[in-house]
């Protein structure tokens, strides 16, 4: 495993961390063991940057992460967020960053973790009716509590990292970011550059679309990416068409195309640490290998084509998703 910096954060971090949301939430039926395994197998690839969040699994996937986390406390640098709230169908119902919220949250949190102190604590989301400066300074307290030790973000507009970082200092921005999702190209990525801010990009492989190996005809009904436009009509067919392309660049790098998908994101810049997310073995230990995939001009050129070539890749959100997406 190769190792970088993440912003001001002090300690090397895997150049690609591990997202665990799968093996509890989104992704079909949750599989313990299974999910045990991947985690003492990171360990053993030396990818310990781990990431969670409270909500994934109404609060399970942090106690299964706790079960490798507690006896290798001092190998994992372990990432979870707060924020979210989920209505009686567990379906998200809103987002609360109140002082008085964020204060039951982390405790709640160290609990599950079964840990004293949080590496890294994002906001899942920016709350619209609660002011920035305000939810950030409830988290900074948190530092000086030594429940905390560094912050961040998800999902954040421009204005809010700005108001952010003018409280206290943000260490990471989580957003979506991958061949499919380049949004934050524009202004996000430039802005963290600027003010020392380190990257974190969820769903690195289209939320497996990359991978060419995802059948979308065959997601299980309680996959949430049945509700996604990317998966469904004309997208879906673009989409299909575009990842075997994409395949076929990765096997003339003699590589995988989620590997691939990783190496792209990691050769955008050094302050980036991609988190794809599984559940299983072999798909960690073939993400693990992208960091000796090596591109040159030519093989970005080949990829920003094939784009141009398939550009109908659809919205990563349903409208009704998006209202959850800082426009601050």
């Amino acid at each position: 495993m190769q190792y970088r910096r993440l912003g001001n954060i002090e300690e090397p971090l895997s150049a690609i961390g591990l997202g665990c949301m799968g093996m509890s939430h989104a992704y079909g039926e949750p599989d313990d063991a299974v999910s045990i395994a991947t985690l003492h197998r990171a360990l053993d690839l030396g990818i310990n940057f781990w990431d969670t969040a409270d909500i994934y699994g109404k609060g399970a996937n942090e106690s299964l992460v706790a079960k490798v986390l507690k006896p290798n406390r001092g190998k994992i640098f372990i990432a979870t967020k707060f924020g979210f709230q989920m209505d009686n169908g567990s379906n998200l119902s809103g987002f609360d960053g109140s002082p008085a919220y964020i204060k039951k949250a982390v405790e709640a949190s160290l609990k599950r973790l079964d840990i004293d102190t949080i590496d890294l604590y994002y906001a899942h989301r920016i709350d619209p009716n609660v002011p920035v400066e305000e939810m950030v300074g409830a988290m900074s307290l948190l530092v000086k509590e030594g429940k905390v030790r560094y912050l961040g973000l998800s999902e954040a507009s421009v204005g809010s990292i700005q108001k952010a970082q003018a409280v206290h200092p943000i260490s990471a921005l989580q957003s979506e970011y991958s061949l499919l999702s380049r949004d934050v190209e524009a202004e996000i990525i430039p802005l963290c550059k600027k003010l020392g801010i380190g990257f974190v990009p969820f769903s690195p492989l289209g939320r497996g679309l990359l991978t060419n190996t995802l059948k979308l005809d065959e997601l299980a009904d309680n996959d949430f990416r049945k509700g996604l436009p990317r998966y469904q009509g004309q997208h879906a067919n673009n989409n299909n068409l575009l990842a075997q392309g994409f395949a076929d660049i990765a096997a003339t790098k003699n590589c995988t195309p989620a590997q691939l998908a990783l190496a792209w994101v990691l050769a955008q810049w050094e302050g980036i640490i991609p988190i794809p997310g599984t559940k299983k073995v072999n798909r960690l230990e073939e993400n693990a290998g992208c960091v000796d995939v090596v591109l040159n001009a030519e093989d970005i050129a080949s990829i920003e084509a094939l784009l141009k070539q398939y550009p109908d890749v659809g919205d990563r959100y349903s409208e009704a998703q998006y209202k959850f997406v800082d426009k601050n």
